[in-house]
């Protein structure tokens, strides 16, 4: 079962919060504030936070620009999940991901099962490695982004998490890029 490894130094993480919406401004980003608070609880380090409209180019562009800053070690984003037209988020992640982390949207299904039943059939929440950068693509409700950090991201992101966490391979997501 897992458990936290108190014997474990704690590791800050640098993680940016992006808001997709066409029609949310910073003062009424309820999800990104939920997200906020909670990282910042953990003793996590809010490295950017930006909202961005529903438009996959854009939301691609700006995914590629946090992954390139060394600065950021994890992205999370918020909306754009659903399953209406103007739902690219998902897309976007899709469109700079080197590898998926398929169980990622499995486990936060599952979780959502326990809060909302079969309506979780509606989420297509994501995650992805890109450029030695975790991305995490989340529904656009608080709720929904309290569940995801509460019950995946929170013990992931903790390097003293047993057996494993995402914390500890962080050297090792790119390594393929420094083979000669």
């Amino acid at each position: 079962m897992s458990r936290i490894d108190e014997s474990k130094e704690f590791i800050p993480v640098r993680i940016a919060v992006l808001t997709v919406s066409d029609t949310r401004q910073l003062a009424e980003d309820r999800s990104g504030d939920t997200l906020v608070a909670r990282l910042e609880k953990a003793g996590h380090v809010l490295a950017d936070r930006k909202i961005v409209q529903d438009e996959r180019d854009m939301i691609s562009a700006q995914l590629r620009d946090w992954i390139a800053d060394k600065d950021i070690d994890v992205i999370i984003s918020t909306g754009g999940t659903g399953l209406t037209g103007r739902d690219v988020t998902v897309e976007a992640h899709r469109d700079v991901y080197e590898k998926e982390i398929e169980a990622f949207g499995t486990v936060f299904t599952m979780v959502s099962m326990q809060k909302i039943g079969t309506s979780a059939v509606q989420s297509r929440a994501t995650g992805g490695v890109a450029g030695g950068t975790y991305l995490f693509a989340l529904p656009g409700s608080p709720g929904a982004c309290k569940d995801a950090w509460d019950e995946i991201l929170v013990p992931q992101l903790d390097y003293r998490h047993r057996p494993c966490n995402f914390v500890e391979i962080f050297p090792r997501l790119d390594e393929h890029q420094r083979r000669k």
